[in-house]
């Protein structure tokens, strides 16, 4: 029997993978270097046969130790779950909306003249139609990240989805005067932001698209919570046929008097945020927002934002489809590649220079992981130096005013999301990134004791 709380307790140890078939030790670079030659002693193999020496291998060992430390937390669980949600979905948002934002440049410059060509109907039918039904795709996503039936959860996300033909909407029109005809028991507190200011009224009507995305997944994740305890008490007999038909009507009530509204809140909420820190704290925010989102890159929380980003580029929210954040978080690659460039050109470890190589070019072009798992996160001073540039990129496209039209890119791939026409500007900022990143690490991240402690002389 393995003693796992005895194992993390040595000095040296980073973290504890275990699985059903196997137990992994993560150590550290510096580490690891120190017990391969123990162990080439005691078994007789080469420490050069035993560990496979490149960027890869050393990114998914710190990897590995860095999500290690925060994997078993109930806050970094949840939120992975709401990450497993949205990844499926990337091709198809990121798809629909380089076409919406395509598709508003030629609109905007041809003042529509394409509008009513058949295939140009047909493309554009496209980019609307992900953003439209995206909350029927998310609920069945997070029916299966929680454990209940997909086509429940897809029932779920159906509520946040504005629809002539639903009957909670059906509505009468006298003398060209459309009005309501189905009304809730009570009437519930509304909210809207708008202009730097909430507005607060009362209203008894449903608005299946106040809850939005976040609306959606919520319905979905209380679906999937009474279909498990349902299953629990419901006789088998009849399991099959009431324990889906209980889950649904409960279900459904309860999200349109309590979880849709709370999810209007929340995403009026969330605008809010991004609001303050976009419009209020101007500069100083573009520079916190960039500059602390590697560490949320470091241990996976990034990808929570995903469901955030959706918000912003659906062509009907408040922004009209253009992301206004995504562009500041981006610059922290660049932040990241700068400081690769300065231990690069300063240091004399051969192995450092052999692992940077191999991955500040990809960190070029937005896959940032080898290079911050491998050399800058183990490090640690150029990890802060790099989040600290990061954040001069962040203030430029601030200023600039940069949007994207889509997500799940970055780097210089960003380039192809940017709203039309800002692409010098973005890479301007880019560049900025590199050299804040760059000159921050050259005189106050590059320390040639440490590099060698870490990865050898």
């Amino acid at each position: 029997k393995v003693d796992s709380e005895a194992i993390k307790a040595i000095d040296g140890v980073m973290g504890l993978v275990e699985d059903a078939e196997y137990l992994e030790v993560v150590l550290g670079p510096g580490v690891v270097n120190k017990v391969i030659v123990e162990f080439s002693k005691l078994t007789g193999v080469a420490a050069g046969d035993a560990s496979e020496d490149d960027v890869v291998s050393a990114a998914k060992d710190n990897k590995a130790a860095q999500k290690a430390k925060y994997e078993n937390k109930p806050v970094q669980r949840f939120l992975k779950k709401i990450a497993n949600i949205f990844v499926p979905l990337l091709p198809g948002i990121i798809s629909a909306g380089l076409i919406n934002g395509i598709i508003n440049v030629i609109n905007f410059s041809t003042g529509k003249a394409y509008a009513n060509e058949w295939w140009f109907a047909a493309i554009w039918t496209m980019g609307w139609a992900l953003f439209a039904y995206l909350p029927v795709l998310a609920g069945e996503n997070a029916a299966k990240e929680f454990g209940d039936s997909r086509v429940l959860g897809a029932m779920a996300g159906a509520l946040s989805i504005a629809n002539a033909g639903m009957p909670l909407l059906a509505s009468k029109t006298v003398d060209g005067v459309a009005t309501r005809l189905v009304h809730l028991p009570f009437s519930l507190p509304t909210v809207a932001f708008k202009e730097g200011a909430f507005i607060v009224a009362s209203s008894d009507l449903f608005n299946a698209a106040a809850g939005g995305m976040i609306g959606a997944i919520i319905c979905a994740i209380f679906f999937a919570f009474l279909e498990k305890n349902l299953h629990k008490v419901m006789p088998s007999v009849l399991d099959t046929f009431l324990t889906p038909l209980c889950t649904v009507i409960i279900g459904v009530i309860g999200s349109v008097l309590i979880l849709q509204p709370a999810g209007a809140w929340l995403t009026q909420a969330i605008f809010f945020v991004l609001q303050f820190f976009y419009d209020k704290l101007g500069v100083f925010g573009a520079y916190l927002l960039g500059s602390t989102f590697l560490p949320l890159v470091s241990v996976g929380l990034h990808q929570a934002l995903t469901p955030i980003h959706v918000m912003l580029n659906n062509p009907e929210g408040p922004t009209q489809g253009i992301n206004y954040l995504l562009p500041l978080l981006m610059m922290a690659g660049g932040g990241q590649v700068g400081a690769g460039l300065a231990i690069l050109f300063k240091t004399k470890n051969k192995r450092v220079k052999k692992y940077l190589t191999e991955s500040i070019p990809v960190g070029m072009l937005g896959i940032g992981e080898p290079l911050m798992y491998a050399v800058t996160l183990p490090l640690g001073k150029p990890f802060i130096t790099a989040c600290l540039g990061s954040g001069i990129g962040s203030v430029i496209a601030y200023l600039f005013h940069l949007g994207t039209v889509s997500q799940g890119v970055s780097g210089l791939f960003g380039l192809l999301i940017v709203q039309p026409g800002n692409q010098v500007f973005y890479l301007l900022a880019m560049l900025l990134a590199y050299a804040a990143g760059f000159a921050l690490t050259w005189f106050f991240g590059v320390d040639e004791d440490r590099i060698n402690d870490v990865f050898g002389e």
